[in-house]
């Protein structure tokens, strides 16, 4: 057992595996393989940086094609001989342009969905053209946008009464949407809505 870091890189020459994954939708981005000086340029950087078994060197991802990997935080396995790297991706994190190496033709469902939803939004809010419904609702101020959540619950609470499963589903994804918005231009995200909730459930 190696002691630095914690990790025991014994067991591969050196070498662990790290798998990469992005810090706000906790979608899984890629695999690589780091050793002792890969993860201490990505700490020391913030940058994610790799060892390149097939080019035997140390290479930081986007380092040609500009698609870095912004890093949060590493987290170690329970053997010491993985880590679970938490990341920003500043573009396609997939030689084949594609946001993940692993396939994203698999439906995602879940609360992991909501992250995504929430960069959709930063995006459409910075970049989208003028017709955009978010940029729109963004740019018609926080007043608006509180009185659309204030809509979207009382929709959610009628449908929740008397409509049927559809309605309930999609009125509630209205209130979410509306709602992320909101948490958005108060520089917050569900994240801490998540946060609290979990501070209640541990008192």
């Amino acid at each position: 057992m190696d002691d630095r870091n914690g990790i025991d890189w014994s067991k591969d020459g050196g070498l662990v595996p790290a798998i990469v994954q992005h810090a706000i939708t906790g979608r899984v981005l890629m695999l690589g393989y780091m050793n002792a000086e890969s993860l201490a340029i990505t700490q020391q950087r913030g940058l994610v940086t790799f060892f390149s078994r097939s080019r035997q060197r140390l290479w930081t991802k986007g380092e040609t094609s500009g698609n870095t990997l912004e890093l949060r935080f590493i987290e170690i396995d329970c053997d010491k001989d993985t880590l679970l790297v938490s990341a920003v991706p500043t573009g396609p994190t997939c030689h084949l342009e594609r946001n993940s190496c692993f396939d994203e033709n698999i439906e995602r469902e879940g609360s992991g969905f909501i992250g995504e939803l929430e960069t959709i939004i930063d995006d459409r809010v910075r970049n989208a053209s003028a017709d955009s419904y978010t940029r729109r609702l963004v740019e018609s101020g926080i007043q608006q946008i509180a009185k659309k959540v204030g809509e979207e619950g009382v929709e959610v609470a009628l449908a929740g009464t008397s409509g049927s499963r559809d309605e309930i589903v999609g009125e509630a994804a209205d209130l979410v949407f509306h709602l992320l918005v909101l948490l958005r231009q108060n520089n917050l995200s569900f994240s801490d809505v998540t946060k609290k909730l979990y501070e209640r459930h541990t008192r």
